[in-house]
């Protein structure tokens, strides 16, 4: 998973590429757990305590922006 997310807090990332992201995390579950039910899989990914791409790379861009900006203020200003 990590080398799947690498470098991709910077990047600005449309929908569909983030669906896409959603999509490969979903299919590991489903083929781990032999199921097509989105609920079940859903279930079982806030029980591993298992974040979708979608929401890591939002907390992700969050962090290197509150990170860049602190760097502007703390040494730039």
């Amino acid at each position: 998973m990590p080398i799947l997310m690498y470098g991709l807090e910077i990047l600005p990332l449309q929908k569909n590429q983030l669906n896409s992201l959603d999509f490969v995390i979903n299919r590991m579950f489903i083929k781990l757990f032999r199921t097509t039910d989105i609920r079940i899989i859903s279930l079982c990914q806030e029980l591993f305590d298992s974040e979708l791409s979608s929401v890591q790379l939002i907390v992700k861009n969050c962090e290197y922006i509150f990170c860049t900006v602190f760097y502007l203020v703390k040494f730039v200003f």
